[in-house]
């Protein structure tokens, strides 16, 4: 009977949001369907859920076998482990200095041309160690994870040289390897032309087609590739050979699409069948088609657009409407969205994109966990997943995104060990 035993029974939930129902990604009217219980209760054995749902079927499921631990979630909310689907985790430095600039109405590019933006920050993550780097990082992951995150996607593209980008990989690597927030790795070399390539994007272009990702797939440092297809960074032309060159090497494919001039990001991504198209604020209706059409998830960052003071947001609603899955993320970088806050982000998905706090929800569980390649084992509390899960000092889901600022995490459980509580990282 030991052998059959309960490790993990979490019960007197108030309200169990499951996001059971389906193995695709949520789409059009499916993001407002969270399978919510009242008085719900979830199983646990070897990290893995044995059984999600009310308390009484729980209980009736598991029978006469023994419960190790009871946890009592005091009649709170209780959700999926929050994913995290689009972050530039590993980086050195900060830009603080250009708050002053926004604030007297430099653009995002301005910034870029005059030295700063993400040149700047390449300058300091080449000056940084490996050990600076995963202090520094390691840091923002526990910020994270206290916030209710479980697995954030995490992206190179601050070294532009190949052993720089390496560095940065290494260290992904190692905090997923030693940290309790499972981390997706994409490389993304072709993040920014680096001032030595200057005038000569194809030479970097082919540097990081002949040297860079044949290295990075060698290690097995990164499952996806990303390219930043924007006006003054790599065109359509560039991210495509990029792109297809990494889809030959077998990585999956993302894209920072149309964030600030629309470019036919989008439409690239939906010819190229990318896993996910990310920013998207300027995308056209032709472009979201394209995606809709290919199947390719629609990553929206309302805290960069926030951040950027710009009076016009990813058309998160339109998208939903016309049946993409949408996922939310909070786009953690020095310059433009300097939060690790996915809460704030879920406000933001309701005060400036126009979602549903069951949209918002299933943005950055289920269709987060689609979007980096791992709806198979989290972003859902269903038997055979991860116990990741998130107990909410709130009683019902609109709570968190409408009192807003704060952190609401009780406690987050990591395949079924408890690693925050009381809002606390447990070490």
């Amino acid at each position: 009977m030991e052998n059959n035993r309960i490790d993990l029974l979490i019960h007197n939930i108030g309200t169990l949001i499951t996001m059971q129902g389906t193995q695709e990604p949520r789409r059009g009217g499916e993001m407002s369907e969270v399978a919510a219980v009242r008085r719900g209760a979830v199983a646990v054995r070897d990290g893995i859920i044995v059984a999600a749902g009310s308390e009484e079927e729980v209980l009736a499921q598991i029978g006469e076998r023994p419960v190790t631990h009871k946890h009592d979630a005091e009649g709170k909310l209780v959700t999926p482990g929050l994913i995290d689907p689009h972050t530039h985790l590993v980086h050195g430095g900060s830009r603080e200095n250009e708050l002053a600039l926004k604030l007297k109405g430099a653009s995002y590019l301005e910034i870029l041309a005059q030295g700063g933006g993400i040149l700047s920050t390449v300058r300091s993550t080449r000056q940084a160690s490996e050990e600076e780097l995963y202090v520094k990082a390691k840091k923002s992951l526990d910020t994270m994870l206290s916030y209710g995150v479980t697995t954030a996607e995490a992206k190179s593209g601050y070294g532009l040289t190949l052993e720089d980008e390496l560095k940065q990989l290494r260290v992904t690597r190692k905090l997923n390897q030693e940290h309790p927030v499972d981390l997706v790795s994409t490389f993304m070399g072709a993040h920014m032309v680096p001032e030595e390539y200057k005038g000569r994007s194809q030479e970097f272009v082919q540097l990081i087609i002949e040297e860079m990702l044949p290295e990075v797939k060698r290690q097995g440092l990164a499952e996806f590739c990303d390219v930043f297809c924007e006006h003054g960074v790599f065109s359509v032309e560039e991210s495509e050979q990029i792109l297809l060159a990494a889809k030959a090497m077998g990585f999956g494919l993302k894209i920072h699409a149309d964030e600030i001039e629309p470019m036919g990001g989008a439409q690239l991504a939906g010819k190229l069948g990318c896993i996910s198209a990310e920013h998207l604020l300027a995308a056209s209706d032709e472009g979201l088609e394209a995606m809709q059409r290919a199947g390719v998830i629609a990553v929206c960052l309302p805290a960069t657009s926030f951040n950027l003071r710009l009076k016009h947001h990813a058309r998160a609603r339109r998208m939903i409407e016309m049946g993409l899955s949408v996922a939310l993320s909070t786009d953690y970088n020095p310059g433009s969205s300097p939060t690790e806050s996915i809460q704030l982000v879920m406000t933001l998905g309701c005060l400036n994109l126009g979602m549903s706090p069951e949209e918002v929800l299933t943005a950055v569980t289920i269709n987060a966990a689609h979007a980096i390649g791992k709806a198979d084992t989290i972003g859902s509390l269903e038997a055979g997943k991860q116990a990741d899960l998130v107990i909410f000092n709130a009683d019902n889901l609109a709570y968190l995104p409408y009192h807003f600022g704060i952190n609401h995490v009780h406690s987050v459980f990591k395949q079924g060990k408890m690693v925050v509580s009381d809002g606390k990282r447990i070490h």
